[in-house]
């Protein structure tokens, strides 16, 4: 089984307008459906509620690892940590980076969630296959948000 998972896409907008999607505690909740309570800052752990539909029970936590303005921004969380019943804190997160690349018809955005290997393997093959749709729907999810809102 791979230990990351990688998606990619071309969005016809600036970078800058692609970066503050990503990084605006706002913008960032409206296309990856979740109210996060407080703007991401370095070294902090950002929470709340997912608002897609099923999941509603869900309280996502990462905790932001980097920005570097207009190129990389990065967390760690526990993937397809769903289940209210269960602790995840002493799981090893993986780590999601988002990479922003100027190219000729806008900004290529990269999206690596690695660490996989270190997922429980009780709980590994589901996590994967689950964040493995889960990234292919949010990178499409971006990309209509930018395209929606200039």
């Amino acid at each position: 089984m791979p230990d990351q998972i990688k998606k990619q896409i071309d969005i016809p907008a600036s970078r800058s307008r692609v970066w503050r999607a990503l990084t605006d505690h706002r913008e960032f909740g409206e296309w990856f459906r979740v109210k996060l309570e407080a703007p991401f800052a370095v070294s902090e752990t950002a929470r709340g509620h997912i608002l897609y539909p099923g999941y509603e029970h869900v309280i996502m936590e990462v905790v932001v690892q980097q920005i570097e303005p207009e190129h990389l921004f990065s967390y760690t969380w526990h993937p397809y940590a769903v289940d209210p019943e269960v602790d995840y804190s002493d799981e090893v997160p993986t780590l999601v980076e988002f990479r922003l690349e100027e190219i000729a018809s806008g900004t290529r955005l990269t999206v690596t969630e690695s660490g996989f290997d270190k997922v429980p393997a009780h709980r590994r093959l589901e996590a994967f296959r689950m964040n493995e749709g889960g990234w292919e729907e949010q990178v499409q999810n971006i990309h209509r948000h930018v395209a929606a809102h200039p």
